[in-house]
């Protein structure tokens, strides 16, 4: 809920208050139903993670080539030390970056497709002004309002 109504714009200010103790019973919220709503509240108004996966592929591809680049100068400046080992994991990072890459790129996409599922409008207004009509007062409609103004 707190993301909506970040979404949405409203002014925000902070009430600082000293909460009583619980008068009665235990609550029903432990860490792990905490930690579920928090991924919930984060995973419900950005993509970021989606993106987060993408750049982090992209780090462990390029990782894996310039490890491969260096085994590459290593072997031929010093020979080979261990036969097998440079090669797997170059091959092994490798794979992984562009498996994280393209999770990152269809995640992207379903996360973008859900956004637009949820049918939220592009804009908000608190204020609509009509293009008829000369006189501005009987042009503008307040939001909550209709085009009537009741």
């Amino acid at each position: 809920m707190k993301g909506l109504f970040a979404w949405i714009g409203f002014e925000r200010t902070e009430i600082f208050y000293d909460r009583d103790p619980r008068f009665a019973g235990k609550t029903k919220w432990n860490y792990w139903r905490l930690w579920n709503f928090a991924i919930e509240g984060i995973t419900s108004f950005t993509i970021s993670p989606l993106k987060l996966s993408t750049y982090l592929g992209l780090g462990t591809a390029l990782l894996a080539l310039f490890y491969a680049a260096f085994i590459v100068v290593r072997t031929l400046v010093f020979g080979r030390a261990l036969p097998g080992y440079a090669s797997l994991m170059v091959v092994i990072l490798l794979l992984a970056g562009v498996q994280l890459v393209s999770m990152g790129v269809i995640g992207e996409y379903v996360g973008r497709i859900f956004m637009e599922s949820k049918g939220r409008p592009l804009y908000l207004l608190d204020v609509y002004m009509c293009a008829v009509g000369l006189d501005d007062s009987k042009n503008v409609v307040r939001a909550g309002e209709d085009a009537r103004g009741k």
